[in-house]
């Protein structure tokens, strides 16, 4: 039953060869409506929130103590990792045994790999983040850390599916003016998906290095804010150099 538990905490992309995961909802110890392997948030006991880390870092022998994470602030701001807490919405990292994390519960989780050049990168993007490039800001800073765009392999996890994203008209005539294609919304629903991928290209990454995990953060094995009206759990990106 333990073991059962510890494989549903991540899921990975078959294009990053290192430490990395995606987490689910599942395998932690916080209760409805956190239920169960809540990350993050200023609701639930922070005493859950502190077991369930333990437990599913614990699966790639990770401890709090050698984590990066943020405060998370709907900006396109990228921080050199540290071991802590930071304000911003990525992290870069050219550092061996720090894990970086993002937090998301329909927002997208980003991650970044060089193998080459062993650079990584993490990027919680929601809207205003993705309107802004984070992830071409995120690009841009691996670079200054000795990575080359072309080396660079991008994972993007779970997040808020186009058909479930319905959003403001103000909020489709943002990425008009900031110049993203008509293929990123369909009527006033966004395509954050498409959006991200389109700046991935955009900023030179290539086609066969960007992985999509293709599932929607209303699905039962997610925490979604949008689907559970703001009160929910959250989920972590998390990759290190090993």
């Amino acid at each position: 039953m333990i073991e059962q538990l510890i494989k549903m905490h991540w899921l990975s992309s078959p294009l990053i060869n290192t430490v990395h995961g995606f987490s689910t909802r599942h395998g932690g110890v916080s209760p409805e409506p956190f239920n169960s392997l809540n990350l993050g948030g200023s609701e639930d006991l922070p005493g859950n929130i502190e077991e369930n880390r333990k437990r599913a870092l614990g699966e790639f022998q990770i401890g709090m103590h050698q984590v990066s994470y943020l405060n998370q602030i709907h900006s396109a701001t990228v921080c050199q990792a540290k071991i802590g807490k930071q304000t911003g919405d990525a992290l870069v990292s050219n550092e061996k045994n720090i894990a970086i994390a993002v937090g998301a519960a329909d927002c997208y989780p980003i991650l970044f790999y060089d193998g080459t050049c062993h650079v990584i990168g993490a990027a919680h993007c929601g809207w205003r983040g993705t309107v802004n490039r984070i992830v071409r800001n995120t690009i841009g800073e691996m670079v200054r850390l000795g990575s080359k765009v072309n080396n660079i392999k991008v994972a993007i996890g779970q997040g808020i599916s186009v058909e479930k994203y319905e959003v403001g008209g103000e909020v489709i005539d943002q990425f008009r003016e900031h110049n993203f294609p008509q293929t990123c919304w369909q009527n006033r629903n966004l395509d954050l998906l498409e959006a991200n991928k389109f700046v991935a290209e955009e900023s030179g990454i290539l086609k066969e290095n960007i992985w999509c995990m293709n599932r929607c953060t209303t699905e039962s094995d997610f925490f979604s804010y949008r689907r559970d009206q703001g009160k929910t759990g959250r989920m972590w990106g998390v990759i290190m150099l090993k």
